[in-house]
């Protein structure tokens, strides 16, 4: 059976509306070329059609804040229908995409569907702190039935060789880099950061800094010795992602670059998740995420 979702967009300078219906529809270059993000059209044009689709779902509901652009999107990603309010599509899919980063919003949003008993995903970051995590916990009808993370801790080119942990040696630091705010983006570097580390280990002390330039850094020191520094470089930054692992005997520098990879592997783990609520994806790590974002936003 075909899982029908429907997406829920749009937050300023997210994409994501676009490039996630495209991965489970596929889309019509001539409206995508349109699309405010010309990178989305650049790396859907470099994949193989229909081969690269998720065939397990289809987007066949969409609704933004415009109606003009939820057009756009539906006319550039394939989707057949365009909702006049998020809650016409209870009844009508099977579970929702909400492709919106603005997480101070989500639990609006979600509210309605959640209630319904629709799983949900929640675009990264899950939320900015923990109350307002719990506060979303605590609107689930079932164990599992909101998943959420950063695509980019399914970016292989993120992840650790076997080869590089051996030359690397014992683990001392990771340095995390990314572009843009800390709010929307520190989780970037943040999940694929912690995966790193042992899932017991626990911080012990955070040192936070913050420029005049909308640029944050946060410092951690763990129980195991390993100190994390994720730093957001602001929206003047034209660096990209990457993650500076350093251990006992050398350093290597992973450099995220593969967008559309990451977001596929994100979408396959919430379909595993809609299919069985139980699969463990790991959400001990959006708690450890959205703790360590508190900690970065603290003043």
């Amino acid at each position: 059976m075909i899982v029908r979702l429907g997406i829920i967009g749009f937050s300023e300078g997210n994409g994501h509306p676009y490039s996630w219906s495209a991965i489970f529809n596929g889309y019509e270059p001539e409206y995508m070329k349109d699309c405010d993000f010309p990178i989305i059209a650049e790396y859907l044009a470099e994949r193989k059609w229909p081969d690269d689709q998720i065939q397990s779902g289809r987007v066949t509901y969409i609704w933004t804040q415009d109606s003009r652009l939820s057009d756009r999107i539906a006319r550039a990603s394939k989707i057949d229908n365009i909702a006049s309010t998020p809650e016409d599509m209870i009844g009508k899919v099977d579970a929702i995409l909400l492709a919106r980063d603005d997480a101070q919003n989500h639990a609006k949003f979600a509210a309605p569907f959640l209630d319904a008993g629709l799983p949900v995903y929640l675009d990264k970051p899950m939320a900015l702190s923990m109350r307002d995590l719990t506060t979303l916990q605590s609107l689930c009808k079932f164990d599992g039935q909101i998943f959420s993370c950063s695509a980019l801790r399914y970016a292989n080119e993120l992840q650790l060789s076997e080869k590089q942990r051996y030359e690397i040696g014992e683990l001392q630091r990771i340095v995390g880099r990314t572009p843009k705010s800390w709010d929307k983006y520190a989780v970037h570097v943040i999940e694929p950061g912690l995966q790193m580390l042992d899932p017991a280990d626990q911080p012990i002390r955070h040192e936070r800094r913050y420029s005049n330039k909308d640029a944050v850094r946060l410092t951690s020191h763990w129980e195991s010795g390993v100190e994390t520094v994720f730093e957001s470089l602001g929206s003047e930054s034209k660096e990209g992602i990457s993650l500076e692992v350093e251990g006992s005997n050398g350093k290597v520098i992973l450099k995220f670059h593969d967008s559309f990879s990451a977001f596929r592997s994100a979408l396959l783990a919430f379909m595993r998740q809609i299919e069985d609520p139980q699969t463990d994806n790991n959400f001990g790590l959006v708690y450890r995420s959205v703790s360590l974002i508190e900690k970065g936003r603290s003043q």
